[in-house]
């Protein structure tokens, strides 16, 4: 099985797909993860934030996991997103996706202070999981505090990866990446809009959704040296992340309807409360899907 030491690449954040009955959409899932690793993405975490994972319940978040790491057969390692504002629930999520076949954990903190958060994170480590990752989220700051990030990895070994989606994301890749000696496993989510420069800092993996083969391809470029070509590509769906990134429930929206028009999932459904999407957006979604299908169907030529 694939380990931490293979996740350099896209890892993909899986979108949970519903039926017209509002139920989990299995098959499409399975569709979508079989494309993923096709396109040569180097792991997946579910569910998450993109996932609309507060609207799941317990049972739903462990039908999924359980899917996803069937479905991949070990061929990637699958990341069980354990996030919960409950820490009962988050110990008792990480354990059991640990159980049933999960590379690692992922768990987004509250934070309060310095102490209940090394608690927290000692508390998640504690369930034994292959390794665990923390998400620095906070769309409207800096997140955590670097000094406490260090202290956690010295003291904790289960803590080797850390998932920046902070404002500015940029100068934090490079200040953990050198305050770690780049020895913490470091990657890039919200702010794939900032691929490229994430790139350039050495951030190890991108966490996107959808678009599995032209991040993909993005990457490979760049890592085979073709800076420029991988730039130029990247330039081409600029415009779908300025219009998809916009918000989390944009993103949500956008990136489920892609599916749905790719003919993975069966529903482009979201379940409320989300954002609407209204007249506007559907036209330009729809402009944007046709423009990334496009593309796609130029990268498989």
């Amino acid at each position: 099985m694939k380990t931490l030491l293979d996740m350099r690449g896209i890892v993909t954040v899986l979108n949970t797909p519903f039926t017209d009955e509002d139920t989990l959409d299995l098959p499409g899932l399975r569709v979508n993860v079989r494309n993923a690793i096709d396109a040569g993405v180097a792991g997946f975490l579910v569910p998450a934030l993109a996932s609309e994972t507060g609207k799941l319940t317990e049972a739903e978040r462990l039908q999924l996991v359980e899917t996803v790491v069937t479905e991949t057969e070990g061929r990637v390692p699958v990341i069980g997103g354990a996030s919960s504002p409950d820490a009962k629930e988050r110990h008792r999520l990480a354990r059991r996706y640990t159980e049933l076949g999960c590379a690692g954990i992922l768990a987004n903190i509250p934070f309060e202070n310095e102490t209940a958060y090394r608690n927290a994170v000692l508390d998640l480590a504690s369930t034994r999981p292959g390794f665990l990752m923390l998400q620095d989220w906070d769309p409207s700051g800096y997140g955590l505090p670097i000094p406490l990030i260090v202290r956690l990895f010295e003291e904790i070994d289960e803590f080797r990866c850390l998932k920046i989606e902070v404002i500015p994301a940029g100068v934090k890749y490079s200040e953990v990446l050198a305050a770690t000696s780049g020895c913490l496993h470091v990657s890039g989510g919200w702010a794939v809009t900032q691929m490229i420069e994430g790139l350039d800092r050495g951030v190890h993996a991108f966490m996107p959704t959808g678009m599995h083969r032209i991040y993909t391809r993005i990457y490979a470029l760049y890592a085979d040296g073709c800076r420029d070509e991988a730039c130029a590509l990247f330039n081409k769906v600029a415009p779908v992340l300025a219009f998809s990134n916009q918000h989390l429930d944009i993103s949500i929206h956008f990136f489920k309807r892609l599916l749905h028009a790719q003919g993975v999932y069966a529903t482009p459904r979201v379940r409320d409360p989300i954002l609407p999407f209204d007249a506007v957006h559907e036209r330009q979604a729809n402009e944007h899907i046709k423009r990334v299908m496009a593309l796609e169907e130029e990268l498989t030529g």
